[in-house]
């Protein structure tokens, strides 16, 4: 139980590194898009300057993480890919409309299970690990760990594709746990009960408990 509660945190802890690692000027990103390692390096070391100057999304803010996931963070994630691989072989299975509807509340569900989380990582640093890729490679994995002080550095790799310009995440790994697998794990046995409209009435359901909670918990700070 201990184990499982250290990981949770680390996974959020993660999570909200990651959303906000990504939440800078394209521009920024297209100057470091020659090279996974140093897109990670440098758009994560920038951001958490960002982070400590805006108040707002220090306090977890729903809508003003939204706004970040829309603006700066999903133009550079395989989405779609990543919601496909978590929901697993059912994927190929369901209809473009439940697609779409998988891939929006995978999304909301992300968004809201670590927006809380965003507050944790204003005192992290990131440390490069040395790269295994071949400059032929059309997938790599980043491996850093993150750093705070007084703590054991929390190891965290990025999966990335490349694509015509440069780089997309469409996994992560927390503590040698893949994120797209651990989903997978849970999807399958939603799916083997009920379906995929199972599913997805799951995760809505989720979702609402998630946003309710985070509005409560708001209200009282």
């Amino acid at each position: 139980m201990v184990l499982l509660k250290a990981f949770m945190v680390s996974l959020r802890l993660t999570f909200a590194t990651v959303f906000l690692a990504l939440a800078l000027p394209f521009a920024a990103q297209a100057q470091t898009a020659g090279s996974p390692d140093e897109l990670i390096r440098s758009i994560a070391t920038a951001v958490l300057d960002e982070v400590k100057a805006d108040r707002t999304l220090q306090t977890g803010d729903i809508e003003r993480l939204n706004s970040l996931l829309d603006r700066r963070i999903m133009p550079h994630v395989n989405f779609q890919r990543m919601t496909a691989l978590a929901v697993g072989r059912f994927w190929r299975s369901a209809t473009s409309d439940q697609q779409k509807v998988l891939m929006t509340e995978f999304r909301r569900l992300l968004l809201l299970t670590y927006a809380d989380a965003v507050r944790q990582v204003s005192d992290t640093s990131i440390q490069m690990k040395p790269s295994r890729a071949r400059p032929e490679d059309d997938e790599v994995v980043v491996r850093t760990a993150l750093v705070r002080p007084g703590k054991e550095p929390i190891q965290l790799e990025y999966r990335l594709e490349r694509i015509p310009g440069g780089w997309r995440i469409f996994d992560i790994n927390v503590l040698g746990l893949w994120l797209v697998e651990n989903y997978r794990t849970q999807f399958a046995q939603v799916i083997g009960a009920s379906g995929i409209d199972g599913l997805i009435q799951s995760m809505k359901e989720k979702n609402t408990s998630l946003a309710s909670a985070a509005q409560a918990k708001r209200t009282t700070r």
